[in-house]
């Protein structure tokens, strides 16, 4: 089963936005870290967006954040909004084996019940995984995105401390 760019791009934006939590990230940002065109990722942003897995806000201080918890975000749902129906042959076309078909064994071969049971299968693997399983380490994967941890904000001082 190989899996498109788009849905590959989809579950790097969700893990790197695991990989800050702690503020709205931009499409150019996660461009650089990732090495994705930022014109792709637009597109991938906008699914995500609509699909409810992320919340986007334009304009001054907006930014990209996930939508839910990453504990809430199973990988399954993920990749089946972002691939849509899997055909992994062309008898899982909508024509079935009728004329507009080209596979003339389509009627009589069992080709598309063992690849439905495989789909079904690859799927309830992904089902038992959610974003927060693909992220336990955050901390190695800031690193790894060469990310820097904000700086803490200032702590007020009491006249005490001075």
């Amino acid at each position: 089963m190989k899996l498109t760019a788009f849905t590959d791009y989809s579950l790097r934006v969700l893990i790197y936005l695991v990989a800050v939590p702690q503020r709205r990230a931009t499409v150019a940002e996660i461009g650089a870290a990732l090495d994705i065109k930022p014109n792709h990722l637009s597109k991938v942003v906008h699914h995500l967006g609509r699909c409810g897995w992320i919340e986007t806000t334009r304009g001054k201080g907006g930014g990209l954040v996930l939508a839910r918890g990453a504990d809430d975000i199973v990988v399954g749902d993920v990749v089946r909004d972002a691939e849509g129906p899997l055909m992994p042959a062309e008898c899982f076309s909508a024509h079935g084996a009728d004329r507009t078909n080209p596979c003339v064994i389509a009627r009589c071969c069992q080709l598309k019940d063992v690849l439905g049971e495989a789909v079904n299968a690859f799927y309830g693997v992904l089902d038992g995984y959610t974003l927060a399983d693909l992220t336990r380490n955050p901390k190695a994967l800031a690193g790894a995105l060469r990310l820097r941890p904000l700086a803490a904000p200032p702590t007020r001082r009491s006249h005490h401390d001075r």
